[in-house]
């Protein structure tokens, strides 16, 4: 017995499938859920506000088919403490305990870049030891925040990475000898407000460079441990190469910066390219990869805490002596009044260009900002979510949500 089947008849027409990653490219998303696939049979699922892999106060809400996202919606502003009208009311020597609080992951970044923009409105030289000072504390913070992130990158994507325990448990105790040698500056482990417009309030005191020294030979002989628990681990493997892709294009028009920027593929660093506090004097070496995703977004990272290392080791050892401040705290009130005009000043923190625009008040209002405007780089990682997110499953969201390395309390402000 022969098939049913007659001979040249057409074979049976494949079942049907729908690949939701085209409709990323062409349907803006913002546009309204209805307008992707009317047929579609999706779920609204919220991720936050009050989720543990948000890194913070955030919502995001995922439109999904099945696993896959078809749609995200960021919402944030849970955070929002109107900091900038609030700078507005404040004369300039008080804004720095107040922007202290918005990336809190780095604390000694939003100092130098609200005193930066003063000390180029009024022309302020800054003296090289509190130029050299401000470098070494913002490549030691750089250092303490990617081994934050670092840590909880591998419990979102995997938990036990690290051989039975997590590596975050590793990555906070380095983190905390640099607290330690912040309190011995500053006499506080997390908000510091120690820089001031025209240098610093607090100078280095004894025994501090021989202790930093220490600290960074400790990190330094432990970061290949953990390069070797990740890079050798499946599951951060599977979890990280090729997930949450973005294009160096992309990265530009969404107004990233920072290693999610250069894992991208720009070669971009504001420390090399528009040289600020002592960067001139020893040069950056700008770690940069080109995949996009997760995985090289990690490269970087952990490319940059070498460099800071290496840094901070050239730096320690050539604090000159000389004033800590070209102002003196005591008549910071009376001394800082910035006239009329626009002002913009930006610096390269761990997780990219955070700027101050200032608008000066002129005589009538020389000792406050006619009106402040904060750049974060955290908010434009956030508001790149829906153009990342689409394609991916929910299980990558995590994945590529901490791999952006954002801090809610920079992003609402």
């Amino acid at each position: 017995m022969g098939s049913s089947t007659s001979h040249g008849a057409a074979p049976p027409p494949p079942a049907p499938t729908r690949d939701v990653r085209p409709l990323r490219m062409r349907v803006n998303p913002f546009l309204d859920i209805d307008q992707y696939d009317p047929e579609a049979d999706l779920m609204a699922l919220n991720m936050g506000p009050q989720h543990p892999s948000t890194h913070g106060v955030f919502r995001i809400k995922l439109f999904i088919d099945g696993e896959v996202v078809v749609k995200a919606v960021p919402y944030p502003g849970y955070l929002h403490r109107g900091v900038e009208k609030l700078c507005e009311k404040l004369t300039f020597a008080q804004l720095v305990p107040i922007v202290d609080k918005h990336d809190y992951v780095a604390p000694m970044t939003n100092e130098q870049a609200i005193v930066r923009v003063v000390e180029e409105a009024l022309k302020i030289e800054v003296p090289r030891r509190a130029r050299v000072l401000r470098t070494i504390l913002a490549e030691l913070q750089r250092i303490a925040s990617h081994l934050l992130w670092l840590g909880t990158f591998t419990l979102d994507i995997g938990g036990t990475i690290g051989g039975g325990a997590s590596v975050m448990m590793y990555t906070f105790r380095e983190r905390e000898l640099i607290l330690d040698l912040f309190e011995m500056l500053t006499g506080a482990r997390f908000h510091y407000n120690t820089h001031t417009p025209g240098g610093n309030r607090h100078d280095v005191p004894v025994g501090w460079p021989e202790r930093v020294k220490k600290v960074c030979d400790v990190i330094a002989a432990r970061l290949p441990e953990y390069t070797a628990a990740c890079t050798d681990n499946d599951v951060f493997d599977l979890r990280s190469r090729g997930v949450g892709v973005i294009d160096a294009a992309t990265a530009l028009e969404l107004g990233l910066s920072g290693p999610n920027l250069r894992a991208s593929g720009v070669d971009h660093d504001l420390r090399r390219d528009a040289p600020y506090h002592a960067y001139d004097e020893v040069g950056v070496n700008v770690a940069v990869a080109t995949d996009g995703d997760c995985w090289a977004r990690y490269i970087v990272r952990m490319a940059e805490m070498e460099e800071s290392l290496r840094i901070v080791r050239l730096l320690i050892d050539d604090i000159p002596q000389g004033p800590i401040t070209a102002l003196k705290p005591v008549k910071l009130h009376t001394q800082i009044k910035v006239p009329a005009g626009q002002h913009y000043a930006a610096i390269d923190t761990p997780r990219g260009e955070l700027g101050t625009y200032l608008i000066g008040g002129g005589a009538e209002k020389g000792a406050a900002a006619f009106r402040l405007k904060i750049r974060p780089p955290s908010l434009h990682a956030m508001a790149a979510l829906p153009w990342i997110l689409p394609g991916n499953t929910v299980s990558d969201v995590v994945a590529i949500l901490g791999s952006l390395d954002p801090i809610m309390g920079e992003v609402d402000r």
